[in-house]
């Protein structure tokens, strides 16, 4: 499950987070694993964006579902679209832990995220997915208010 979380601005959230399996830095969306039995993917998404980026949403959109390595696992990533954004207030706040500590995050236009993706700046997968489908949820009929909200029971 990953977040495109996008501010009034149009600035999509990236967090620089180190990878050991790849051993680099990679540019990544809020994102985490559906380990909550029973719990909907849209409340996992928001869990992780308070807990990785200290941020609420009030609008929160399905942009796709895909799997990640079909030939390989079965594992499947959905991924939100989440506006309205506001902060955590400090004395709410998680207190991160082991690689989250120094995750460093950016606000970067959504355009020019798209153009890291292309450049291959950004090479996580949920982040490549995730920021091209939400600059074509964008640009067509109706934009992100066209996409299907999402609400946690």
């Amino acid at each position: 499950m990953a977040v495109i979380a996008v501010d009034a601005r149009g600035r999509a959230l990236l967090q620089r987070q180190y990878r050991h399996p790849v051993k680099a830095l990679l540019w990544e969306p809020p994102a985490g694993l559906l380990d909550v039995p029973g719990e909907p993917p849209v409340r996992t998404a928001q869990r992780e964006l308070g807990e990785e980026a200290d941020l609420r949403a009030a609008d929160w959109r399905r942009l796709l579902t895909f799997n990640t390595t079909p030939g390989g696992t079965s594992e499947v990533i959905h991924i939100f679209l989440a506006r309205d954004l506001t902060e955590v207030p400090a004395d709410q706040r998680f207190q991160r832990q082991d690689e989250e500590v120094d995750m460093v995050p950016a606000w970067i236009p959504l355009d020019d995220a798209v153009g890291l993706v292309m450049a291959g700046a950004v090479r996580s997968p949920t982040a490549v997915v995730g920021l091209l489908a939400a600059a074509e949820a964008r640009r067509r009929p109706g934009g992100w208010d066209a996409l299907p909200e999402e609400r946690a029971e």
